[in-house]
């Protein structure tokens, strides 16, 4: 990180953030959809679809035709139409099936949206753009004021095991343990927690090794998902018997958070700290880094427009999903010249890893068109609509984040499911902290947050959804329900909303006791 260093104090910006702060996002993204067509043009995926008859698209006056050419050539996929059809194919080692080549990597989503694991595809055509992306963000820290000796220290990245999993066709892990497996060489001096404790797949294991290393290490920027960071820190604090995180590492400037929502988080965190932190989102799913936080005034995230993915956008609405947030066969899309400010849209995505219109599950806002900046709201199945009233993740992050500012209590993870009251309707949260509070307190000041925040579910609390109950459980069994279903430690996340058979493994738990 040293010539990072240098190139930072300097303001240099790559080739590809110059290109994107001077140049439309529609021509950004139509160069990149080109890209694309014209490199999986000779796949089996692209011969189907008529990938060179879309390419004339292009060649017209009419700038707009190429999207017309695209959406009629190629439908909306979902992961189990794309995998059943496509890249079930790959897997069994049949090369060029949606992208050029053999696919040598599959990355294991965390499944939040069903019952089990994705396999997303990862070609080296990805890794690199999410490597390039990555250097952007870390190049985007030169407008503040860091001295320089802080790009000499550590970065602690807390990831999925780099001890990928072989079949014989392919490896298979987290996305973080895949692209930590490929750190570059210039990389490796500053990344912690190295290639041993990286590898190792246990993660009690792993937080283990982390802890008794932690003394020797000089870290600057800590970057993972909030619940898992916050558990290490807690450990080493406990383990070195420290007042606060900074009186080992006094240099720890910089926490780069992705995954979930920071909110929840924040204030339980930010009590293991001696100074305050600077806070930077990113926005990496499984399909490729998709958008990142580069001003520390805007808490929205840059869309990422010219690195090896295109763009659609599906106004999250009943006209184009249903109530289990399966999307339309005639759902409306959008491309980014067509979004507008503060609505809803799920997130279509082609990439180079050989995806292509594939709906990932995300939600997300636009709130600065002029600077393509956006927030994630939610996930397509991450919502309750029991009766009309639209509680999205955003809503159920920020409340709950007021709901603890307000009571002084420190919420580790919290869950909601619906369920039926009364011939009608009622939510029924779950409420992770170790310290003691009176439920119906909480429900109380929960459901005035709620009220405040969403105009729909207050009118709905009046009449179809009768009540909502909070149970608080230990955090413990949080982490023993996401041991149980194999998504402990990494970039896992526990689901916002539980349905059907995760609802009923996790009333199990809490009916056992089990910790």
């Amino acid at each position: 990180m040293a010539f990072l260093g240098k190139l930072l104090k300097k303001g240099i910006k790559l080739r590809e953030t110059l290109e994107q702060d001077y140049t439309s996002p529609l021509d950004l993204q139509k160069n990149e959809l080109r890209k694309l067509l014209i490199t999986a043009k000779d796949t089996y995926f692209g011969q189907y679809h008529y990938f060179k008859t879309i390419l004339n698209g292009f060649k017209d006056q009419d700038e707009h035709l190429f999207y017309q050419y695209y959406k009629s050539n190629v439908p909306i996929y979902s992961y189990e139409t794309i995998n059943d059809e496509w890249w079930s194919k790959g897997r069994q080692g049949i090369k060029g099936v949606t992208w050029p080549g053999k696919v040598k990597y599959y990355a294991l989503s965390s499944g939040t949206s069903s019952a089990s694991s994705k396999y997303i595809p990862v070609t080296t055509d990805m890794i690199k753009s999410i490597r390039k992306t990555s250097v952007r963000q870390l190049l985007s820290i030169s407008k503040y004021d860091l001295e320089p000796e802080f790009f000499e220290k550590g970065i602690l990245m807390v990831g999925g095991s780099t001890d990928l999993k072989f079949n014989g066709r392919y490896f298979e892990g987290d996305l973080s343990g895949i692209t930590t497996s490929q750190v570059p060489f210039w990389f490796q001096h500053f990344y912690k927690p190295g290639k041993k404790i990286s590898a190792a797949p246990d993660w009690n294991q792993k937080l283990n090794e982390m802890v008794e290393k932690a003394a020797s290490w000089d870290i600057g920027v800590v970057v993972g998902v909030p619940a898992w960071i916050q558990i290490l820190i807690e450990k080493i604090i406990a383990h070195y018997q420290l007042d606060n995180i900074h009186d080992i590492w006094p240099n720890l400037k910089i926490f780069v958070h992705g995954g979930v929502s920071f909110k929840p988080y924040k204030k339980g965190f930010e009590k293991l700290l001696g100074k305050p932190l600077m806070y930077l989102e990113t926005y990496l799913a499984s399909e490729g880094f998709v958008a990142f936080q580069d001003d520390l005034a805007h808490e929205s995230m840059k869309l990422v427009m010219n690195n090896g993915i295109f763009y659609e956008f599906v106004p999250f609405t009943s006209e184009n999903f249903d109530e289990d947030g399966q999307v339309k066969a005639d759902a409306s899309t959008y491309k980014i010249d067509e979004v507008e400010l503060d609505k809803e849209y799920a997130l279509l995505m082609s990439t180079n890893a050989g995806a292509w219109r594939y709906l990932i599950g995300d939600v997300v806002k636009f709130t600065n068109l002029a600077e393509t900046e956006l927030i994630i709201t939610g996930r397509t199945k991450h919502f309750l609509s029991l009766c009309g009233e639209h509680l999205s993740m955003d809503n159920m992050n920020r409340a709950m984040e007021m709901t603890a500012q307000q009571l002084n209590i420190d919420v580790k993870e919290f869950t909601v499911a619906g369920e039926s009251h009364g011939g009608l309707f009622a939510h029924h949260w779950y409420v992770g902290t170790d310290q003691s509070i009176d439920e119906s307190q909480l429900k109380s000041v929960l459901d005035h947050h709620l009220k405040e925040l969403n105009d729909d579910y207050k009118v709905e609390r009046s009449a179809a959804l009768k009540d909502i109950f909070v149970t608080v459980v230990s955090p413990q069994q949080f982490y023993q329900w996401m041991k149980q279903n194999g998504k402990e430690g990494g970039q896992s996340k526990f689901p916002r909303v539980l349905k059907s058979e995760r609802l009923e493994s996790w009333q199990t738990l809490l009916e056992n006791d089990v910790i």
